[in-house]
């Protein structure tokens, strides 16, 4: 895994909309300093740094690099009871493995 993904994985979780301004910057520093694409591995490392927020949307910015990678992420499981909204777009658009335009499974 590169640095610069290790350096934004060992952050943690984003942080929420309340945070202080500096650490969103930080986060968001850290998070363009990843060049895409992503490989699956840092793809499913990076699936576990969303926060309780879309964090000003860098969530966003987040998921859209997570989609850079070479198909789903495999550790996405179906969201239970409690789940955030990242989780259930996560699985929408990549742990399903069903993708805009596939053919439905049968």
């Amino acid at each position: 895994m590169r640095p610069e993904i290790q350096a934004f994985v060992a952050g943690g979780p984003l942080p929420d909309q309340d945070a202080d301004e500096d650490e969103i910057d930080r986060r968001v520093r850290q998070l363009e300093a990843v060049p895409a694409p992503v490989t699956a591995e840092e793809a499913q490392a990076l699936a576990g740094c969303f926060g309780p927020d879309d964090c000003y949307g860098v969530a966003w910015t987040l998921l859209h690099l997570i989609e850079t990678g070479p198909g789903p992420v495999p550790a996405v499981r179906p969201p239970g009871p409690g789940a955030d909204e990242w989780h259930h777009t996560l699985w929408n658009r990549w742990g399903s493995g069903e993708f805009p335009g596939d053919a439905p499974s049968s």
